[in-house]
């Protein structure tokens, strides 16, 4: 069975208590530190750079899993990687040789992953699945938090499921955008196993490790996992 894993996106946390919300989230139960960085260009929105992954990189020990939204990202994995990142996503509609961009991640020895937006079509990953460790689902439009679901993406999520089982491969499906207590067990139940969650854990009442721990129970404690694991990775020079 494969584990459910809670990544809290810091992207809706407290800027001012920065740090302190990213122990707590460690200290509360997360599995990852979901980090959103946008440059105002790929998305309309300008968040976070190396320097903060640098800064609250004591803070925990946990992953952090860095999400590029951002052009041209091969620009800035090495500087990312060297602030504190384990993970590194980028957008398929963002890179012209994606292969090339993941060979590049992997030559860092960290996790790389693809994002794909809502209107982007699954036959965009077919050639690249074999070669990621993680697919980040949008379930939004990105550049922005707080926003509503796109109900529609379950079905996405649930035909993504049947192409990583098809291939065998060892794939994390990772959701992102609108989870919350409602929309998280349907994500889980399409065959999601990884909720980035930020309003749903760093606003409202209750500390974060409550509402860690209420996401976590909201949702089936494991997805089926694939039918032998596989992880290819591509070689570098």
């Amino acid at each position: 069975m494969r584990p459910l894993k809670i990544a809290p996106s810091i992207l809706a946390s407290d800027f001012a208590r920065l740090g302190a919300q990213v122990a707590e989230a460690t200290q509360g139960g997360a599995d990852y530190i979901h980090i959103d960085v946008m440059d105002g260009h790929f998305v309309p929105n300008l968040t976070l750079g190396p320097v903060i992954v640098r800064a609250i990189r004591p803070y925990s020990r946990l992953p952090f899993d860095v999400h590029l939204m951002i052009e041209n990202p091969e620009r800035y994995v090495k500087s990312f990687v060297e602030a504190g990142a384990n993970r590194v996503t980028v957008h398929v509609e963002a890179c012209t040789h994606l292969h090339r961009v993941i060979d590049h991640i992997h030559s860092f020895n960290v996790d790389a992953g693809v994002a794909i937006n809502p209107a982007t079509p699954l036959v965009m990953l077919e050639e690249i699945l074999a070669f990621v460790q993680q697919v980040n689902v949008m379930t939004v439009n990105p550049g922005f938090g707080g926003q509503v679901f796109v109900i529609e993406m379950l079905e996405k999520i649930a035909r993504l499921r049947a192409m990583i089982e098809t291939r065998q491969l060892d794939v994390d499906i990772e959701v992102d955008g609108g989870v919350d207590l409602e929309t998280a067990p349907r994500c889980v139940e399409a065959g999601a196993n990884v909720l980035i969650a930020g309003t749903s854990i760093f606003a409202g009442d209750g500390t974060i490790g409550e509402k860690i721990d209420a996401l976590r129970h909201a949702a089936p404690k494991t997805q089926r996992a694939p039918m032998a694991r596989v992880r290819s990775k591509t070689k570098t020079a």
